[in-house]
C-alpha cells in the first residue's frame, strides 16, 4: 500500500508543477493545495481521481478564481476606455 501512496504523491506532484508553470499569479502553495484538494474530493465522492481528471478539475478550480475577480480589481485593458 506504501508504494500506491509514493505513485499518488510523485503524480499529484508532477501536476502541481504543470499546473504552477499556467498559473503563475497563484503561488506555489496555493496550486499545490488545491491540486490536493480536487484529488482528496474525487476519491471522498467516490470518484476515480485518475491523473487527467484531477488535472482538469484542478485548472477548472484555479480558472474560476481568476475570472471571479470582480471588475474593480482588474488592471485595465490596453485601447479600452474607462
Amino acid at each position: 500500500m506504501h508504494a500506491l501512496a509514493d505513485h499518488r504523491s510523485v503524480t499529484r506532484e508532477a501536476l502541481a508543477r504543470r499546473l504552477c508553470d499556467e498559473f503563475a499569479t497563484f503561488t506555489s502553495d496555493t496550486v499545490h493545495r488545491c491540486v490536493a484538494d480536487v484529488q482528496a474530493c474525487m476519491t471522498h465522492l467516490g470518484l476515480e481521481a485518475t491523473p487527467a481528471r484531477v488535472e482538469r478539475m484542478a485548472r477548472e478550480h484555479l480558472t474560476g478564481i481568476l475570472k471571479s475577480e470582480p471588475p474593480s480589481g482588474r488592471s485595465p485593458a490596453s485601447g479600452v476606455d474607462g
